[in-house]
């Protein structure tokens, strides 16, 4: 480890990091770790303290552990430009590790435990392979991988979970219809003439303690788990005792779990009245809960109320957005769950996977598109649906199938997702940046703002014409900053309008009415006024700079503060101020379970509704949040843990959907521009969908690149004994 005959001192080493911390190259945390290594093990040399800064910073970039190569730490990175790649680059190449140098490095230092170790030692740092990882991580790895391969490993036809298969027949033909024809090679991401694959993932559900769905947008997954409901419903032999749950990871995504299944249900009820207690199914399901609030998260504790010692009381758990769970959630959620318990997780693959470390569902999915399925499973689903799996989904006869695999069901048709929407989607999906293009047209122009007659705001334009043809998609491709506002306030032709529009309703306020016929007439206009700001949002790909979270939201503000929508801050009487006023989206960034939310939960500030007794007195200042049509709300002087949301990141989307909605890519390339990105921006649309990308070339290198999380557990299923 020289340079023209000098080693690398700690000290040294210790030095460059602080210098690339306060470039902003690293975080105080990464910094963190080497130096507190560097004082607990002072025998630990140079390299070893950089493995751990590095290691702490894949972390922070979603990463379970930091992955060798023969060459040594594989696809280093740290945030910053080229220059500070090049920094780290030329130091690596100085250290001159190749894999086995760095092994022998930190097995030596005393801060690292090898595999054979792990299990019983106290290292703050495990190895294990080529791997390095925090030790908490490699824990949690291990009970994921465990718990899983835990819950697959008894499919047998003893298992009293699994009943008739021509009863379950006999209920999927009447829950699902005539068995569909062959499907429409147009709208259908696999061949024409494939199973209906929402059967197949109902009888694949059926089959043991643990299942895996997963697809896109419009491909039913949660058409598919109403009906895997009714199915497990009627063939239980004691249904009233069941204990079902509902959750995903954020309000937002749980209020849309919970609306979906219980549309789909009434659609069930409609056209199967006499088949079920539908009325006690419901009440089965009671409300859908964020994961942190069914796993009983504490203030100021990582501890949760729900552990191994203290399981969930629940037969059958539904998780869906399963993307968004993270290594440590998806952890602790498995360890919770009783052993008998049945888990059903639902998730886009494709999606961008969780902020924090982990992308456990792209890892449990990897093989998904393939299929995989062993004769047991074949001949399982045959005889629950009457269809066949495609020959070419199965291993050969005679050879095992993975154990994941044959608890695994991707969904291959979009019902929703047919048109543009689905067409771009597709394109991005598979890299091809020229296909995405021409199903881009560029933007009409921007509507223009008129006077409402009714005292609000509206819009006039060639999209508001009887009869004009207008594109559902369009491109933006502008420099300046302007056109983008403008589009913000009020929207473009053939799309959902702006925020003015949705900011109108607030001068519509209702007058006070006298007692319980005032608060509903007050939280009717407050659903009215929340639905409209959820037609419209923006999403951006960074957090920083003027074509981010922070740049658009204090823009957007200061557009519709100077265009008149929204009142100047006021300061409340206590909590945080200024930046408050009538009208403020918010979005929570801690969890606060006291208060009743949690990270990524978005809400509007709005007054409370004024007394009979003092109508021209408003009311305080209160978030409002929607859970389907069930309001909360919270005091804003109680909340101090929230930012401004006119623009959010993709990552915060997830879970959401708009009517319209505008993905904002900044004029420089990132390394955060991915096609995940780039993916789950486009499938929050169910309407249309906007692209801003000042510079076309960036977005072609987003769609080029694929996000690639260092992570262990896809490999931890490899070896396991096939079914």
């Amino acid at each position: 480890m020289t340079e023209a005959g000098r080693p690398i001192e700690a000290d040294a080493l210790l030095a460059t990091l602080t210098r690339w911390c306060e470039a902003g190259w690293l975080r105080r945390l990464d910094l963190a770790l080497a130096r507190w290594l560097h004082r607990e093990r002072p025998q630990a040399d140079a390299a070893v303290l950089l493995a751990a800064a590095l290691l702490a910073h894949s972390e922070g970039q979603g990463h379970s552990c930091l992955a060798l190569d023969g060459e040594g730490i594989a696809e280093p990175g740290l945030d910053g430009p080229p220059a500070a790649q090049a920094e780290l680059r030329a130091l690596l190449d100085r250290l001159g590790l190749d894999e086995a140098g760095w092994v022998a490095a930190l097995l030596a230092s005393g801060a690292v435990d090898g595999a054979a170790q792990a299990a019983t030692g106290v290292a703050p740092l495990v190895l294990e392979g080529h791997r390095l990882y925090l030790r908490r991580h490699w824990r949690e790895e291990q009970g994921v991988a465990a718990a899983v391969l835990g819950r697959v490993a008894a499919l047998t036809a003893a298992d009293e979970l699994q009943p008739e298969p021509a009863e379950v027949r006999l209920w999927l033909d009447r829950l699902f219809g005539p068995p569909d024809g062959p499907l429409d090679p147009a709208d259908i991401t696999g061949a024409a003439g494939e199973p209906d694959w929402q059967r197949v993932a109902c009888a694949v559900a059926l089959r043991g303690r643990l299942a895996l769905i997963t697809g896109g947008p419009g491909t039913g997954k949660t058409y598919t788990v109403a009906r895997l409901l009714a199915l497990v419903w009627a063939l239980h032999p004691a249904p009233l005792g069941l204990r079902i749950a509902l959750a995903a990871p954020t309000g937002k995504a749980a209020a849309r779990l919970k609306q979906s299944i219980d549309q789909a249900l009434d659609q069930l009820e409609l056209a199967l009245p006499a088949a079920l207690d539908w009325a006690a199914l419901r009440r089965s399901l009671g409300t859908a809960w964020t994961l942190h609030k069914l796993l009983g998260a504490r203030p100021d504790t990582r501890r949760l109320r729900h552990d191994a010692q203290h399981p969930l009381e629940v037969d059958l758990l539904v998780v869906d957005e399963a993307s968004m769970v993270h290594l440590e959630q998806m952890a602790a959620l498995l360890q919770a769950l009783p052993a008998r318990a049945r888990l059903l997780l639902l998730g886009d693959q494709d999606q961008l996977a969780s902020v924090e470390a982990g992308a456990v569902l792209g890892d449990l999915c990897s093989d998904a598109a393939a299929g995989g399925w062993g004769r047991n499973t074949a001949g399982w689903v045959q005889a629950c649906t009457g269809q066949a799996l495609p020959a070419a989904l199965c291993v050969p006869p005679g050879q095992p199938g993975a154990p994941l695999a044959q608890q695994t069901v991707m969904l291959r048709r979009s019902r929703r997702f047919a048109g543009a929407i689905g067409t771009l989607a597709r394109a991005v999906n598979a890299g091809d940046a020229a296909a995405a293009w021409s199903v881009l047209p560029p933007a009409a122009a921007l509507r223009r703002a008129v006077p409402d007659p009714a005292g609000g705001v509206g819009t006039a334009g060639a999209a508001g014409a009887a009869g004009a043809h207008v594109s559902s998609m369009a491109r933006l491709a502008d420099p300046r900053i302007e056109p983008l506002l403008a589009l913000a306030l009020h929207g473009r032709e053939g799309a959902a309008g702006g925020y003015r529009q949705a900011l109108a309703l607030l001068r519509q306020r209702p007058s006070p009415l006298a007692g319980a016929a005032g608060v509903e007439q007050h939280a009717q206009w407050v659903r009215q006024v929340l639905r409209a700001f959820d037609r419209f949002r923006l999403l951006c790909a960074l957090r920083q700079g003027d074509w981010g979270v922070a740049g658009l939201n204090a823009a957007v503000e200061a557009a519709l503060r100077q265009a008149g929508v929204i009142p100047r801050e006021l300061r409340l009487a206590q909590g945080p101020g200024p930046g408050w006023y009538e009208g403020r989206p918010v979005m929570v960034t801690r969890n606060d379970p006291a208060l009743g939310v949690f990270n990524g939960d978005v809400g509007l500030a709005l007054r409370a509704a004024p007394t009979p007794q003092a109508p021209d007195r408003p009311g305080p200042l209160r978030v409002w949040f929607a859970d389907g049509d069930q309001l909360r709300h919270v005091l804003a002087s109680r909340l101090a843990a929230v930012e401004t949301a006119w623009a959010m990141t993709v990552h915060k989307s997830q879970g959401s959907e708009f009517e319209h909605t505008v993905l904002v890519l900044p004029p420089q390339a990132n390394p955060v521009l991915t096609r995940e990105l780039v993916y789950t921006g486009i499938t929050r649309s169910r309407q249309a969908f906007t692209l801003v990308a000042p510079q076309p070339a960036v977005f072609d290198a987003a769609v080029q690149r694929r996000t690639r999380r260092s992570s262990g557990l896809a490999e931890r299923f490899i070896d396991a004994p096939g079914q």
